[in-house]
């Protein structure tokens, strides 16, 4: 969910704006920390990397920590969603082998 949440922000991605767009898709409050510890967890894994921007007054003198999905994030993102694709088709032509097979036995028992 948040490597998606980093390809459809882009390159303004930072910690509330990736808490506020999860929450907007999932309709679930989002803890910033977790937000971050899975940023870091993904860094390690070379799927995410970050940048300072400028500090800023508003901020204390803080800088803001952008992040960027890389593009092995973004090759994840693609292989898992095919994964899904890949299991939902089994479910769908499973469920369409059921169906067939109920209604066939269904004409023999009529």
């Amino acid at each position: 969910m948040l490597l998606l949440a980093l390809l459809r922000l882009g390159e303004g991605a930072y910690g509330v704006t990736i808490a506020q767009e999860l929450e907007e898709q999932t309709g679930r409050e989002v803890v910033i920390a977790s937000v971050y510890a899975t940023l870091e967890r993904l860094q390690e894994r070379g799927l995410v990397t970050s940048s300072l921007g400028d500090s800023t007054p508003e901020r204390g003198g803080r800088a803001k920590r952008y992040f960027r999905i890389t593009a092995a994030g973004t090759r994840e993102v693609r292989d898992r969603r095919a994964s899904v694709w890949d299991r939902s088709c089994v479910v769908h032509r499973a469920g369409l082998s059921l169906f067939r097979f109920v209604k066939r036995n269904a004409a023999l028992h009529t």
